[in-house]
This record gives structure tokens, C-alpha cells and sequence, in this order.
């Protein structure tokens, strides 16, 4: 699998097992998790500086739906150079905190079952086409696998840290 060293944070958390049921079981624990904290909570970062939960939430939105887009653009052969983006302003254009938590539940689902409808309807063997994002070398496989990692430690540290 072609990856850049810097998504090895994120490749090195998934467990495992079956990507659909990874995919679906992690949906899950988030809807859960948010439901079992109080409304005060979901809009306070955990320190001066930091994202609130409802903006990590929105973060992993923007970054999933990225992600997504760039694994269609290689899979269907796209030899342009994909660009970066950086995630911080994406967070403050996207004023999550004044959007329901409801709504960003029901975006992120959506958002999931969007990403497997689109991975069933691709052939395994364009899976490895190599692309560019950001200067580097990619895989659809690859960005499929980030996607699941960068819930992980973005969960962990909703759990560890709010």
C-alpha cells in the first residue's frame, strides 16, 4: 500500500478486521459516545486553542469527504496532482459549533455509507492506482485505510481528553 510516512499515525491504529463492518461499528460508538455527554459539552475544546468536539466532528467530515474525492479521482485514473488543504481553516469556515449535533450525526452517517457505496462499486484492481495528493504518492486502498485511522485517533482523543 503507498502511503506518506506521515499517515503511518493513522494506518497504525486500525484494527484488524472487515473494513465495511470498521466502517459501520465506528459510526456507531461516535453517535453513542456524543449522546452520553450533555449539550454544554459538545461546543467547549478541551483547552484554550483546541476544537471543540463538535468541530473534531466537523474536521473528520471535511477530511472523510477529501479523502473520499481523492481515492475517486485515482481510481478513475486522474494524473493531475491532487492539492493539500489545511484543516484548520476548513474548521472555522465550517462554524460547526452553531450546527446541530443531530445534523452532524446524520452528515457523518451519510458520509459513511456514501464512502462504502462508492467502494462497492469499484473494481479491486484500481484499488492501487497510484495518484498525487499534497506532493505525494498515493493509493485509493491507502486513503480508504486513512480514513478509518483518522476516526480512531481523533476518537481517542474525544475520549481521552472531554
Amino acid at each position: 500500500m503507498i502511503t506518506p510516512f506521515f499517515y503511518e499515525t493513522y494506518i497504525s491504529k486500525i484494527p484488524d478486521e472487515n473494513y465495511s463492518g470498521q466502517i459501520l461499528r465506528q459510526v456507531n460508538a461516535l453517535k453513542e459516545f456524543f449522546i452520553s455527554k450533555d449539550a454544554v459539552w459538545e461546543s467547549l475544546p478541551y483547552e484554550e486553542g483546541k476544537w471543540s468536539p463538535k468541530e473534531v466532528l466537523g474536521h473528520l467530515l471535511d477530511t472523510e469527504r477529501i479523502m473520499t474525492f481523492r481515492a475517486l479521482c485515482f481510481s478513475r485514473g486522474e494524473k493531475n496532482s491532487l492539492p493539500g488543504f489545511d484543516q484548520d481553516p476548513y474548521v472555522i469556515s465550517g462554524k460547526f459549533n452553531s450546527v446541530s449535533t443531530e445534523l452532524l450525526l446524520r452528515d457523518f452517517e451519510a458520509q459513511r455509507n456514501a464512502l462504502l457505496t462508492l467502494i462497492n462499486t469499484l473494481d479491486e484492481s484500481v484499488l492501487d492506482q497510484v495518484g498525487n495528493a499534497n506532493g505525494n504518492p498515493i493509493t485509493p486502498r491507502a486513503l480508504f485505510w486513512i480514513i478509518s485511522g483518522h476516526f480512531i485517533h481523533h476518537f481517542e482523543i474525544l475520549k481521552e481528553r472531554y
